[in-house]
């Protein structure tokens, strides 16, 4: 219990009929006492089955229903595999129920339909289930005929709706918060911060809590009706999609079992429920069986010899039918291993019969053009590099500048002669580029016919450095 003080319902089993469940009311730390009946319908009954209904009622007069829910699901044909239908040995089985996405809650006095609808979130996986109840759900008084004579459902749909929200507190949690998140007006939805309204604590004894102090904030004049659907939709939602159980839907016509260590009080008739006291949509006005289960009149009668034959036969074509998908898949396995094995041989003849056709055309072009013409030598030597430096008088002074030659003089030069016609020096052509790129001192015109700088001039004459070495 969250809070003694805040109003709480607690689901507590019948103990002589199993179908049945009281719900305890308590507030501000009272005893609690029987408030509603939550009952569910008679399996046993034809009309019930492939079906699931549920009613909270009156616990006293159990023939006043509040509300009640009708589930029936769609059903489809399981899809096994060859190991389970050998494993049953051939029998097909039943069809499975699909758990619907929602459900729809009846309510009576005044006669109003909410719709609960199931959605899970993509990003966390928690499911919630969101249903709106009308703001206005009785009618004015109005002297008009035409007012009095408007139906209950067209004054529901009519006026703006809140809407409301069961969510999982987690992913594998099985309790729950039912929030008020917005209202809904002619199908637009305006969203708002969500305020909690109500709880389902899940277990043993699960409850139901109401959240008093946010109920002023709610705007919707049912209060009766709203606590109604908290109640109903809390329930069914932990029996469908919660905790179901192995026949939710009532498939096997079976009622379940009664529970251990009880037995029922003095003066209570065990009879089943009375026509009037069934859920008006689930059953209808048929009164319901006097016969039980043909599960529990008799047992199973042996089966005959040709029911054993018919059931060896279908083993037998069973059998057969897996030993042949066995050699069909073995064959196809072995002929997808012939084929790769032969692409693998093919692209090692395609790799072999390239290299031979590189190597015979690189032998065709060796007997064509040769080496010959193709060793170019030794590359030539490089002159030695000087080791003198400058010296320490001329270290600061800038190189000297060769002096302009005047107006009067010429600056033609008779061009080099051709490297044929002159003796091979010693380091080859880069020592003629090297000699030919260094700068030259502008010579005077010859008197002589000799160089500049005769031999007279003796140890005064610096040779120039070159700007590379």
């Amino acid at each position: 219990m969250l809070d003694e003080n805040l109003p709480t319902f607690f689901f507590r089993p019948s103990s002589d009929n199993p179908l049945k469940s009281f719900l305890y009311f308590t507030h501000h730390g009272s005893e609690p006492a029987p408030e509603y009946l939550f009952q569910k319908v008679d399996p046993a009954l034809p009309q019930s089955k492939n079906k699931y209904a549920s009613a909270l009622g009156d616990p006293v007069a159990q023939d006043v229903i509040f509300g009640e829910v009708l589930i029936e699901p769609e059903f489809q044909q399981p899809t096994l595999s060859a190991a389970e239908i050998r494993a049953q040995n051939g029998v097909t089985p039943p069809p499975v129920p699909l758990i619907p996405d929602g459900f729809t809650i009846q309510l009576y006095n005044p006669d109003q339909q909410v719709t609960v609808r199931g959605e899970k979130s993509a990003w966390t996986g928690k499911e919630s289930w969101e249903f709106e109840m009308p703001q206005q759900s009785f009618r004015r008084p109005s002297a008009s005929k035409l007012d009095r004579q408007r139906s209950d459902e067209v004054i529901a749909s009519l006026a703006p709706k809140t809407v409301f929200k069961w969510k999982r507190d987690g992913k594998f949690s099985k309790d729950m918060t039912c929030y008020m998140t917005g209202t809904s007006v002619n199908g637009k939805k305006s969203k708002d911060p969500d305020i909690t309204v109500a709880m389902f604590k899940h277990g043993r004894e699960h409850a139901i809590t109401i959240y008093e102090p946010n109920l002023q904030r709610v705007e919707v004049e049912d209060r009766k009706g709203l606590e109604v659907v908290f109640l109903l939709s809390a329930e069914v939602i932990r029996e469908i999609y919660l905790s179901p159980s192995r026949d939710s839907f009532n498939i096997s016509g079976v009622a379940p079992g009664r529970r251990k260590n009880s037995r029922p009080h003095p003066g209570t008739s065990s009879s089943p429920t009375p026509a009037s006291h069934v859920m008006s949509g689930a059953m209808g006005n048929v009164p319901p069986a006097k016969t039980t289960s043909p599960l529990t009149q008799q047992p199973t009668p042996p089966l005959g010899p040709s029911d054993q034959a018919a059931i060896d036969a279908e083993t037998r074509r069973l059998q057969a039918i897996v030993e042949q998908e066995e050699r069909e898949r073995e064959k196809r396995d072995r002929a997808e291993q012939r084929r790769i094995k032969r692409m693998l041989e093919e692209e090692e003849r395609e790799r072999q019969r390239r290299e031979a056709e590189v190597a015979k055309e690189t032998e065709r072009l060796r007997r064509e053009y040769g080496v010959e013409g193709q060793d170019f030598g030794p590359p030539p030597a490089l002159p030695p590099r000087s080791t003198a430096g400058p010296s320490s008088r001329d270290a600061g002074r800038p190189p000297a500048q060769s002096p302009r030659p005047n107006a009067g003089q010429s600056s033609f030069e008779p061009p080099p002669r051709p490297s044929s016609a002159e003796p091979r020096t010693h380091g080859g052509g880069l020592s003629r580029l090297l000699h030919l790129g260094s700068p030259q001192p502008q010579s005077q015109p010859r008197k002589d016919g000799r160089r500049r700088g005769h031999s007279s001039e003796g140890p005064n004459m610096l040779k120039k450095k070159s700007t590379l070495f």
